[in-house]
């Protein structure tokens, strides 16, 4: 196991030093940090690994509550034609821990009801984003939707919304 761990920050160590002259960050910074509200709500932190692909990562809670973690592999495009607006879209993961709770529609007894669950979960998402990068200040604004498929303890489908601003030193 700690072969395996040295091994790893070996080679996060080594995309950091390559792609380190490729960032594409506000104002030609590589690495921003900041927070997001909406579903999830928490942290937020952002590394650009080449001028058009970025790794992004965030640690907080779902709505419904529950330690979550989460990382996603982003895509950047330039759809709108602007150095300010652009797009992104990626895969990603979900790591719930805790209690979670939430709202079920039972057909057979046509109500909703309650649960709560105390279970750790995995998910898969892909998410879709518009980013805003000002010119002159070192922040990025940001919008992200998609889809976030429960893998376990349960199969599940939700819809993950957030928006946030990041801050590049």
């Amino acid at each position: 196991m700690k072969k395996m761990f040295l091994a790893f920050m070996a080679t996060l160590l080594m995309v950091i030093t390559i792609s380190e002259s490729n960032a594409a960050g506000p104002r030609g910074k590589d690495f921003g940090f900041g927070i997001m509200l909406g579903d999830p709500v928490g942290i937020s932190i952002n590394y650009y690994v080449s001028n058009d692909e970025s790794l992004a990562a965030y640690l907080g809670a779902s709505y419904f509550g529950g330690l979550r973690v989460g990382a996603d592999y982003l895509f950047h495009f330039d759809a709108f034609n602007s150095k300010i607006v652009k797009m992104y879209a990626g895969p990603g993961l979900a790591f719930g821990f805790g209690r979670g709770r939430g709202i079920i529609y039972k057909e057979n007894k046509n109500k909703f009801y309650y649960w709560e669950e105390d279970d750790t979960g995995i998910g898969a998402r892909v998410i879709f984003g518009i980013n805003i990068i000002p010119r002159r200040a070192p922040l990025e604004i940001f919008f992200e939707v998609g889809p976030l498929i429960g893998i376990t303890p349960g199969f599940g489908v939700n819809v993950d919304a957030s928006v946030g601003i990041r801050f590049y030193p």
